[in-house]
């Protein structure tokens, strides 16, 4: 099983609850900062790296077939960006919506818990398959 790609969506779903993970914090941060003058709201970019990080993958495999296995997971990091810094409908330059960052809050909460229970279901399915006789 060494290099077989057995682990390869293990991989993804790691490399989706570290994102999810670092964009709690960050929103958590934004939630913390709601009255601070001049604090501009960030956010974290997952799914643009993870596209680049396929198209590198299956650019280098020498098949059409894009796939989990062929994505080099240490390049797949969150990266943490400032949205929207140049606009603020704030008068004190401030541009954190308390009820958007409470909304982004809850759905990336369930979007962690899904990633989780993915992870759940596909130990779970090594473990049967170890288990069979």
């Amino acid at each position: 099983m060494i290099n077989s790609g057995a682990f390869a969506y293990v991989d993804l779903l790691t490399s989706s609850a570290d994102y999810s993970w670092k964009r709690n914090e960050v929103l958590n941060s934004n939630i913390a900062n709601v009255d601070t003058p001049g604090y501009k709201r960030q956010d974290v970019s997952f799914e643009s790296v993870l596209s680049a990080a396929v198209a590198k993958g299956s650019s280098l495999s020498n098949n059409l077939t894009k796939t989990v296995r062929d994505i080099n997971y240490n390049h797949v990091k969150p990266t943490v960006y400032t949205d929207n810094a140049e606009l603020s409908y704030r008068i004190d330059g401030n541009n954190v919506d308390i009820d958007v960052e409470q909304i982004e809050l809850a759905s990336n909460q369930l979007y962690y818990e899904a990633v989780t229970d993915s992870m759940k279901m596909e130990f779970d399915r090594f473990k049967a398959a170890l288990n069979t006789k």
